[in-house]
């Protein structure tokens, strides 16, 4: 699938406000073909009571990442997709920072897609986790 030339990265920026991603305060900060970046501050509530990063933000950012990456995939005449499967391997954590996870689609078919997405510190390019998940593309009702 090739990237849709109606979605740049304001459109996928604009899809999160009052919802997850704006709270998280997620931002898209570059999208190329078959591959996207976001970027996410990490704020004290986004870290578990042991003082680590929490899991769930870390698949907050990397989730983001790869379903607006389908967004910007989905081929013409889908209506939308949904997450049907995910997996993340978490390698390191941070307690500040910006962090940066980059989707590259792996599988980009009419059904399905197939994204991965490593999410690094971005001072030190430490990778914190490897992340990978399947979108069903969403065909509308006849």
């Amino acid at each position: 699938m090739k990237l849709r030339r109606d979605i740049d990265l304001a459109t996928l920026n604009a899809r999160g406000q009052g919802r997850l991603p704006g709270w998280f305060g997620l931002q898209v900060v570059r999208l190329d073909e078959r591959e996207l970046a976001m970027q996410l501050a990490i704020q004290p509530q986004m870290l578990a009571p042991n003082g680590f990063l929490h899991a769930a933000s870390v698949i907050a950012l990397a989730d983001t990442a790869c379903g607006y990456a389908t967004v910007a995939h989905l081929p013409e005449g889908a209506e939308s997709f949904t997450t049907v499967e995910l997996k993340c391997n978490f390698l390191g954590t941070a307690t500040e920072g910006l962090l940066e996870a980059v989707a590259t689609g792996a599988h980009l078919g009419r059904t399905t897609q197939v994204w991965d997405a490593a999410v690094r510190e971005v001072v030190s390019g430490r990778t914190l986790a490897l992340f990978r998940c399947t979108q069903m593309v969403l065909w509308q009702k006849r």
